[in-house]
């Protein structure tokens, strides 16, 4: 095993947009730590799953320290994990609001820390978190108070965190998704939740994890949000 090989972090990543990351950061030959609650074993010896609930500490502490046991190094961390209940807004439960916030918000915090604290030791590293664009242009009819409170501070915190840590060669950005053709949607709703979009339909998972690739291979882009949404942030 090559220690020139790069080691990925990816959250949430047993299905949907999180699975993409993994397949495509596996073609360029990266060694992978994966985690969601349902993670699987691999029989890739270079994809250590890490099964857990990503809001709790403990899940995140062995990610990165399971992590780094095995591979030696975190070089790129893509905070993916994400939840969205769509209710209009006097209807969200205490345990609606406890759900979103321990995904969406310590699910990004406790292994964003842990994973920056490794890349300080080598003075490289890059952190991606994949948000919504729905945080900067609201639409009637779609129901996005939690998904602004909770993405739209990761968007925050990613110019916050690039900042902070620019001198210390990591860099952090955000990719910032339109509606995605993923498991979270179903078929039928495909066509009216591509209306949405001034290109006239969702995007593809690969367009997510194109643009994470491309952050990643980017090292004067920093503090960024990357809009992949069809042109939906621009206007509608």
């Amino acid at each position: 095993m090559s220690n020139s090989q790069k080691v990925i972090v990816v959250t949430g990543a047993s299905q949907g947009i999180g699975a993409e990351v993994v397949k495509a950061f596996r073609k360029l030959d990266y060694r992978i730590v994966a985690t969601a609650r349902s993670m699987k074993p691999s029989d890739d010896a270079n994809i250590l799953t890490v099964a857990g609930d990503i809001g709790d500490p403990a899940t995140a502490q062995r990610v990165i320290s399971e992590g780094v046991a095995r591979f030696g190094r975190i070089d790129t961390l893509v905070n993916n994990a994400g939840i969205y209940i769509g209710k209009p807004f006097t209807e969200h439960t205490e345990q609606d609001f406890a759900a979103v916030m321990n995904v969406n918000v310590s699910g990004f915090y406790y292994v964003t820390q842990l994973a920056i604290a490794e890349m300080e030791k080598h003075s490289s590293g890059h952190v991606v978190s994949v948000t919504s664009s729905a945080v900067d242009r609201a639409i009637g009819g779609v129901y996005s108070v939690l998904a602004a409170l909770t993405k739209g501070g990761l968007n925050a915190a990613t110019k916050s965190l690039a900042i902070e840590y620019a001198r210390k060669g990591i860099r952090v950005n955000a990719v910032a998704p339109g509606i995605i053709k993923s498991p979270m949607h179903a078929p039928q709703t495909h066509e009216a939740l591509g209306a949405f979009h001034p290109l006239g339909r969702m995007g593809e998972m690969s367009d997510i994890a194109d643009a994470i690739l491309f952050l990643d291979s980017a090292p004067f882009i920093t503090g960024e949000i990357l809009h992949v949404d069809g042109g939906q942030s621009a206007g509608h």
